[in-house]
């Protein structure tokens, strides 16, 4: 997803941040130019800060992608992920180093001083003429949010949701993904505007509302108090959207973070990285 700017609300709640001090980056800032690598090695990739892997992402830094603000810790789905690209780049965790870096200012033109940075950036055309894109290593779904305690909150399958009453924005994936993969038999009520569709939930206008995972999240902790997210569930039709390690234009280490991205993929490891924080911890079970 391009990450609304009405994410960032989520810091103010529990669910969202907690606190921790931004890394000194004030040392060694000075971007070497980039060259091309002709090996993976660690010894051999050009980096921001020699001898270190430096990773920007965001303060606050949100669940269920960071948890407890802290990126270094390890835990939350984008953390982990980092971890996982830097240890196949041969990075131990001591050799890791954050920088906090605003999200527009990730993909905005000129130097970094960041090796990559990790922030729920989706890849699109545009950016890319700024920055580069690592291979995708999150496809986004789509989720079903409804009230706590409504009629098919408690929904485990697609199959139970088929005769819940919709409410989604005109022009979506999470239109077409109800359409397509639901196919409920009642017309789904479609808004001009996504808070429409939350305010018709919040009225019990209809049953549930569907929209991108991110945005569930930030729905049931800011928008709609006691509301759950039912479960996820991949889309049809159409280029997925994705979300892509950023890197400056021209990097010296792509092809090797996009090697490592592939590596995990193949192996199982992203998508055992996203059933541990996006589905298990973040309560977003796979809707079949």
């Amino acid at each position: 997803m391009a990450r609304p700017s009405m994410l960032l609300a989520l810091g103010a709640l529990a669910a969202a941040a907690v606190a921790c001090a931004p890394v000194d980056n004030t040392a060694d800032t000075a971007a070497p130019a980039p060259t091309v690598s002709t090996a993976c090695t660690k010894d051999q990739l050009n980096l921001v800060n020699a001898g270190k892997l430096t990773i920007g992402t965001d303060k606050p830094a949100f669940e269920p992608w960071f948890k407890d603000d802290d990126p270094s810790n390890g835990q939350g789905f984008e953390s982990a992920v980092a971890f996982a690209v830097a240890g196949e780049l041969g990075f131990d965790r001591d050799e890791v180093q954050w920088t906090t870096v605003k999200f527009d200012s990730a993909f905005a033109p000129g130097a970094k001083q960041f090796d990559f940075d990790i922030n729920q950036v989706s890849i699109s055309p545009e950016r890319a003429q700024a920055v580069d894109f690592s291979k995708g290593y999150y496809t986004v779904k789509q989720a079903v949010v409804t009230a706590g305690d409504g009629k098919y909150a408690g929904a485990k399958t697609l199959a139970e949701l088929k005769d819940a009453k919709f409410g989604v924005q005109v022009g979506t994936t999470s239109l077409a993904a109800v359409q397509e993969v639901i196919k409920p038999a009642k017309e789904p009520s479609v808004y001009n505007d996504q808070g429409d569709a939350v305010s018709a939930l919040k009225n019990e206008q209809v049953d549930a509302i569907v929209v991108d995972l991110p945005t569930a999240f930030y729905v049931t902790a800011a928008q709609v108090e006691g509301s759950k997210i039912v479960g996820q569930f991949s889309s049809t039709g159409g280029a997925p959207e994705e979300f892509g390690l950023v890197m400056e234009k021209g990097s010296a280490i792509k092809s090797c973070v996009d090697k490592a991205v592939e590596t995990l993929k193949s192996k199982g490891e992203l998508a055992r990285i996203e059933q541990e924080w996006l589905s298990s911890a973040a309560g977003a079970p796979e809707l079949k």
